[in-house]
């Protein structure tokens, strides 16, 4: 287009050498330049006019005379003007110039603005590097990415369109069956271009799968299926233990005589020396379960751990290897030497076969010393148990360097499986089999089948190395490779090719093991579906408004419960606290106060005595007994709270399948709780400062602290009325009313009783305690009546009745100091009343107070989140104890729910469709 318009601008020059008025370059421009230059311009403006003008053609070349123009009907500027021959041959040979300045500087002008535009329009890629060239990084400014994003298809319909790459190893593996048997050589050399075709492929595979791990795709990446698979073969494993069930779901069961190299035929198929080995000792001590699956890393998992182990690092490899081994051995219980708790391992890397392997400990014929005695028989079990599974593939495994009469394993599979529909026969150690043998046709026999009885799906030939444990998996497969490849037994025929490596036997146990488990698993799922039927019904009839919650989730359930009623102890009012510590702790103190402190010192004759034994008592009590009765008071209060959330009724929100759980919590909670030990020194100084406080400062104290008394004072007066009535039976009222009497022992108590009330009114101001001059006047006035008594009676009688006398008095006295306040502010000086009792228990109420105060800050600060935080410890240790949530979630509930829960294979069953 730029050429076209150089073209014309050039035209106009020449044009202007005739003579011509030029015009502009948008009149000499095409319709289609100017429509486009002009893209918002009616193209109907544009249409130019049909010029009539006739220009006689001429040549600068021929010697012809020149003519002149004649211009008819003019328009558009055109003029008249002379021609010159000279000018019109300088026009020509400049025209070449023109043309090829003009179309450098033109084309290249608009190429350069075309890039700049186009580079602007390309999106940003790059985090695509390895996919889109470097020179159009900067062309995402000027498009709207997200735009065209949302127009692109998902990722799950792009993954679609890319090689099926499990269709492409299938389909190079099975060329390999196409090889002649008889043509040992071509067949090789063929299988050897598929081993590379392979390795190339599985090269692929890994870019891609580490591409996919790095989230390039941006898709949701789901479990893969032999995981989902494993995870089912744990659940029921557990399920089996518990309710003895029969489990019938494909695996790979890998059995053979002890050290006869299944550990190394599975570490073949997983690629990476992941077991424990040691020279001629049993090392496999409890089934290991081993899921092969394909990933971008070479990495191993445990079930129940995070931590990954890498396989292509040493320092891993030994860890894994430890890791294995001390599991096994904490497996064992104490007199065992196998166990029969399966070890769930997960091995994860490029170009694995995706499958279930089961290694169990090797069959035995001897118990040496340092073996259970039980133990031959114990593996036995074992190995009859997985391979009684009539979907277990049996990988049976057989060391070709020993005579093969000698096995024992070989007896038992066709035992298990007397037809060979489940069997594959694996010869281990072929090399040393084929060094030390001295026919190799009974090695052919053995992989025809013809030797032992036993029948099998197919045959299998591997070396496994040299015998040395620090191979590598790489040098064990390069001398494998070799092996074959220099065997007599490979070049003679005696050996298929498909029939030897482990790479073969990788394939055709994979290939066996997925169509066992499509077989299977269809049919399996169809019977927990109608076992899931019934107990679902049972469930809707039984408990149609609850949600199916196994034993972890009501556990889980009543966890929240419990720490919102935990919670719910810091919302306690202070007040509440306050009153409850407050009357707690004088109710547990009263009974000192009154009998150790108060009466001693108020029956003392000389009254003036009573502040100083007063104070000196309260010192004594507050240094050794005080501050640890209110520990100890506050404690149980806080105990009587949390049961109390812990045990109230929510109202129909109450589910009584808790109450054994939280019981169990908080007594569990409460053995642990220990209050803090600094509260008692602190709660002691704060005590004696509250105690040494004598001054009321008002009227409403006062009042208070005699209020106070007299409710002490009429409850122990009760106390002490009910005592004596106790003593001297029924008065006279309830004798005559009631139809009952006094026995002999009371009438003897009654007349006592009777006789020092006569001495109490002779002597008012009698002392607490009665002399031996009086107990012997009682006596002798009792006997004199025909009544004998004791002086341990008639001691035991005064001390109530004298009781009751005083502690009616200090009643009267109480009512006498109402209006003492004048006289307290006085000091009672110049006055007969005497209020020091009064005093004492303003200090005690004032002190109770303090203490009540005290012991609820620290408990809302301190005790309450203590408490807390030793229920979730509580919380978390049932939470890993089964037999404790089986012994404290119990009930037909629980079971249903519980059974409706172990059967989560017609979910798979839906994910493998």
């Amino acid at each position: 287009l730029w050429i076209l318009r150089i073209c014309v601008i050039c035209r106009s020059l020449t044009s202007s050498s005739y003579g011509i008025k030029r015009k502009s370059p948008l009149q000499n421009l095409h319709l289609v330049s100017r429509s486009i230059h002009h893209p918002y311009y009616p193209s109907s403006k544009f249409q130019r006019p049909p010029l009539r003008i006739s220009i006689q053609q001429f040549s600068s070349l021929n010697r012809l005379p020149l003519h002149k123009t004649k211009l008819l009907n003019v328009k558009h500027g055109y003029q008249f003007h002379r021609n010159f021959w000279l000018a019109r041959l300088a026009s020509r040979l400049l025209k070449v110039r023109y043309l090829i300045l003009g179309s450098a500087v033109g084309g290249g002008y608009t190429a350069k603005k075309t890039y700049e535009q186009w580079k602007d329009m390309i999106p940003d890629l790059e985090e695509y590097k390895w996919i889109v060239p470097d020179f159009i990084w900067e062309l995402d400014e000027l498009v709207d990415f997200e735009k065209l994003l949302k127009a692109l298809p998902d990722a799950d319909d792009l993954a679609k369109l890319l090689p099926d790459f499990d269709k492409i190893g299938e389909s190079l593996a099975s060329l390999k069956g196409f090889l002649s048997p008889g043509e040992s050589k071509f067949s090789l050399k063929y299988q050897r271009m598929l081993e590379r075709l392979e390795k190339e492929n599985k090269e692929l595979r890994k870019l891609v799968l580490q591409r996919d791990d790095k989230g390039i795709h941006q898709r949701k990446l789901k479990k893969s299926l032999i995981d989902m698979y494993s995870e089912v073969l744990d659940i029921l494993s557990d399920y089996d233990a518990s309710y003895n069930t029969q489990d019938h779901l494909p695996r790979v069961v890998v059995v053979g005589d002890q050290s006869a190299g299944k550990t190394s035929v599975l570490e073949m198929i997983a690629q990476a020396r992941i077991f424990p080995r040691g020279s001629g000792e049993m090392m496999t001590r409890s089934p290991v379960k081993v899921t092969l699956s394909e990933g971008p890393h070479h990495v191993a998992l445990f079930k129940d751990s995070s931590r990954e182990f890498d396989l292509t690092k040493e320092e891993d490899l030994a860890a894994l290897r430890n890791e294995i081994e001390i599991r096994m051995r904490n497996s064992v219980k104490e007199g065992c030497t196998v166990s029969t708790e399966t070890i769930s391992l997960s091995v994860k890397g490029p170009g694995l076969q995706r499958m279930v392997l089961v290694d169990l400990p090797g069959v035995i014929s001897t118990v040496t010393s340092g073996m259970a005695p039980d133990t031959k028989e114990t593996i036995f079990s074992i190995s009859k148990a997985y391979m009684q599974n009539p979907n277990a593939i049996i990988l049976c495994i057989q060391d070709g360097s020993v005579d093969a009469e000698r096995s024992i394993v070989t007896d038992l599979v066709s035992q298990m499986d007397p037809q060979g529909k489940r069997t594959i026969f694996v010869l281990t150690k072929v090399d040393l089999a084929e060094k030390n043998v001295a026919s190799p046709n009974r090695i052919q026999q053995i992989i025809e089948g013809k030797l032992f009885p036993m029948k099998a799906l197919g045959y299998f030939a591997v070396v496994t190395g040299k015998g040395n444990s620090s191979e590598s998996i790489e040098s064990i497969k390069e001398y494998e490779e070799e092996f074959f490849q220099n065997s007599k037994l490979l070049k003679t025929s005696m050996l298929k090719a498909h029939q030897v490596t482990t790479k073969n036997l990788s394939l055709a146990v994979s290939d066996c093991f997925w169509k066992m488990v499509r077989e299977s698993v269809e049919q399996q799922a169809d019977a927990f579906k109608a076992t899931r039927f019934n107990l679902e019904t049972e469930w809707k009839n039984n408990y149609p408004r609850l949600r199916e919650l196994d034993r972890n989730e009501l556990f889980e359930k009543a966890k929240n419960e419990i720490l919102d009623e935990v919670i719910s102890l810091t919302q306690v009012t202070p007040k509440h606290w306050e009153e409850m510590l407050e009357k707690t702790l004088w109710e547990r103190v009263s009974t000192h106060v009154i009998e150790n402190i108060y009466l001693p010192a108020a029956q003392t004759a000389n009254s003036g005595t009573f502040n100083t034994t007063v104070d000196i008592k309260l010192k004594q009590w507050t240094d050794k007994q005080l501050p640890n009765k209110a520990v100890e008071v506050a404690w149980e209060t806080l105990q009587e709270e949390f049961s109390r959330f812990m045990t109230e009724k929510k109202g129909k929100e109450h589910d009584d399948i808790f109450d054994k759980l939280k019981q169990a919590v908080k007594e569990e909670t409460i053995k642990r709780h220990k209050w803090n030990e600094r509260a008692e020194d602190s709660l002691r100084v704060i005590q004696h400062n509250a105690l040494e406080d004598r001054s009321i400062s008002d009227k409403q104290q006062w009042d208070a602290a005699i209020h106070f008394m007299e409710e002490t004072l009429q409850s122990r007066l009760k106390d002490t009325e009910s005592v004596i009535e106790d003593m001297v039976g029924p008065n006279w009222k309830k004798r005559w009313l009631y139809w009952v009497g006094r026995t002999k022992e009371q009438n003897i108590r009654n007349e006592t009783k009777n006789e020092l009330e006569k001495l109490i009114k002779c002597s008012e101001d009698h002392p607490a305690y009665l002399a031996n001059d009086e107990v012997t006047t009682v006596r002798k006035n009792l006997e004199a009546r025909g009544v004998a008594v004791d002086p341990c009676l008639i001691k035991d009688t005064w001390h109530q009745i004298y009781r009751r006398y005083f502690l009616k008095s200090a009643l009267n006295h109480c009512n006498l100091c109402r209006r003492g306040f004048y006289y307290y502010q006085r000091h009672f000086v110049d006055s007969e009343l005497e209020c020091n009792d009064i005093v004492l228990f303003w200090r005690i109420q004032r002190m109770l107070a303090i203490t009540a105060n005290t012991l609820r800050q620290q408990l809302t600060n301190t005790e309450v989140r203590r408490l807390e935080k030793n229920v979730k410890e509580v919380l978390e240790d049932f939470a890993e104890d089964n037999e404790k949530k089986v012994m404290l979630l119990t009930g037909k509930r629980v079971q249903l729910a519980e059974d409706l829960s172990k059967y989560p294979l017609y979910v798979f069953w839906k994910s493998l469709k």
